[in-house]
């Protein structure tokens, strides 16, 4: 059934055009992953499609009564009445993992993390039971609890899904259909996120032979149009230069001066119609992060750390350390307080108890997961303040590495995608040398070329890493050792996120195995007392009627136990 109807849509901010006749159909239970490059101009997209944007030129028509909800990339959720929250919000808020939302203070709501700002905010949609829900970046800052939760819940949902992302795990999961945008143009692929990249580098490598050959051919026909052009010069000579055939070289060079000028409308109307384009490179994304090699061993370290809002426990009698050079990633569900820990180490956030000792010379830079920070109405090069002409070059190198033309230095904040302002914070922190980089979720808004380029340049620093992502291969990849929030503690554990999670469900399983046998043990002498009760009765009585009921439910539990 078709849903939304898309026309001819077109869209330009000044002289940048984002996209033109675009025009595609949505049906009920379509499962659209929207891709492409930061500052392609999805969630423009996905905002004529809600209908908060108009479009240049084109027509977006909806079958009448169609509910869309759409959760934004950018999350600033302010919860102001508690008591006027619907049961359903309140549902779909616990199955995120939101538990007892109704009885939480203000100051509670005061302190959401990125992650629960963002579980509200899906809680909030959802509730509303669109028939179309667009969703922009919906698993930055969501735990593997939240992510696992979206993933069922958009399997059972009634309705279209629009999903730009760059978490390729999730579009392959969710998604059985691509919109790329990519050259103002708008590509349609079926199949999952794999299915689709395979498809586009195949497509890209038939293209780049068949524009190969159109060039072999092209300079053939320019090779012939010029050997035509040096024979009609040359009749043109003669003619000047032998005054007895004056016209028979005349008529010859006339001759020759039409069947050019045929040659050459033809060869050009031929390369016109059978025009290849050379298909897009792949974009090439690099950074270079400074870092000083010369440092102290121990550079942090936490005793008896503690911290509280009030009466509210965030972590509490914490020991551990950070060596130089060591890269940590830290871990936790969604409120368990990472980022509280990063603004104490910045100094922003005050110690409730404990000790958070610091090396007296340690040289930090802070990634900030919120872009919304950045003053939206100045430019990039007053936002990074490139007053020295060192800087500025040295900015405009690090914004070309990463995609970004040095145009957009005098563009203002709020006309650059949320990738590209991600971009905009990472090269302030490329234009100096620091001892330690926190990084709060930095792959967010970033497409797949700058995470994978990112993953490489961390593996390259010299310095020390502090990490916060939820996006588990990055994490994996970049960090060796980990700093764990667990029952209301942090502690170091010295293995990568993936050995961690393995070692994980080997203790739950063994712990599972272990429960099973303890309660097998129970249900066996149960069923042994039963049995001795049973030999001093006869059949007759009600006691032995009772205990036989007995018998036969522990008899069936322990069957289930030992079939588990």
């Amino acid at each position: 059934m078709l849903t939304l109807q898309a026309r001819n849509i077109s869209k330009s901010y000044g002289e940048k055009q984002l996209f033109t006749d675009l025009t595609f159909d949505i049906h009920n239970n379509d499962r659209i992953g929207l891709v492409g490059h930061n500052g392609a101009g999805k969630t423009t997209l996905a905002n004529i499609i809600y209908g908060s944007l108009e479009a240049d030129t084109g027509t977006v028509h909806c079958k009448h009564d169609i509910k869309i909800g759409y959760l934004k990339q950018s999350i600033e959720y302010m919860m102001n009445d508690i008591g006027s929250l619907s049961g359903e919000f309140m549902e779909k808020a616990s199955e995120l993992g939101l538990k007892k939302v109704q009885t939480w203070e203000k100051e509670r709501m005061n302190h959401l993390s990125g992650g629960e700002k963002l579980k509200f905010s899906l809680a909030e949609v959802w509730s509303t039971h669109p028939d179309i829900l667009i969703l922009d970046e919906p698993t930055n800052h969501l735990d593997l609890y939240g992510i696992n939760w979206l993933v069922e819940k958009l399997a059972s949902f009634h309705g279209a899904v629009i999903i730009i992302s760059h978490d390729r795990y999730f579009l392959d999961k969710t998604v059985t259909r691509i919109f790329d945008i990519e050259n103002s143009k708008l590509t349609v692929y079926d199949g999952n996120y794999s299915t689709f990249y395979e498809k586009k580098k195949k497509y890209q490598e038939e293209q780049l032979h068949r524009y190969n050959i159109q060039q072999h051919e092209k300079k053939r026909i320019e090779s012939q149009m010029s050997q035509l052009q040096q024979w009609a010069g040359k009749a043109h000579r003669t003619m000047r230069d032998q005054e007895g055939f004056k016209e028979f070289h005349g008529v010859k060079a006339k001759k020759l001066d039409k069947a050019i000028k045929s040659k050459m409308k033809r060869l050009n109307k031929e390369l016109d119609k059978n025009k290849i384009d050379k298909p897009l490179e792949e974009m090439s994304v690099r950074f270079q992060f400074e870092g000083n090699k010369k440092h102290g061993k121990r550079l942090i370290e936490a005793k008896n750390l503690s911290k509280s809002f009030h009466s509210r426990s965030v972590f509490k009698s914490s020991y551990f350390y950070i060596n130089h050079g060591e890269r940590i990633g830290l871990v936790g569900p969604n409120g368990c307080g990472k980022t509280t820990f990063l603004r104490m180490l910045l100094g922003d956030e005050p110690i409730t108890t404990g000790d958070l000792s610091k090396s007296p010379s340690l040289k930090i830079a802070y990634l900030s997961q919120d872009v919304a920070d950045l003053p939206l109405f100045r430019t990039v090069h007053e936002t990074l303040n490139l007053n020295d002409k060192n800087k500025l070059l040295k900015a405009r190198t690090a914004l070309a590495n990463m995609g970004i033309k040095a145009s957009k230095l005098n563009q203002p904040i709020h006309s650059l995608s949320l990738g590209e302002r991600t971009k905009v914070k990472l090269t302030n922190l490329l234009l100096d040398e620091y001892d330690l980089l926190i990084l709060d979720e930095p792959t967010n808004h970033l497409d797949l070329a700058s995470r994978n380029q990112l993953e490489q340049t961390l593996s390259e620093f010299p310095g020390t890493i502090l990490v916060v992502s939820h996006d588990y291969y990055f994490l994996n990849s970049v960090c060796e050792k980990l700093l764990v929030f667990e029952e209301q503690k942090i502690k170091r554990i010295e293995m990568t996120i993936e050995e961690y999670e393995v070692k994980k469900q080997q203790t739950k399983k063994s712990n599972k195995n272990q429960s099973i046998e303890e309660e097998l043990l129970v249900v066996n002498t149960e069923i042994s007392a039963i049995l001795g009760e049973l030999s001093l009765l006869t059949p007759e009585s009600e006691k032995y009627h009772e205990l036989d009921i007995s018998f036969q439910l522990l008899t069936k539990r322990r069957r289930e136990l030992m079939n588990r």
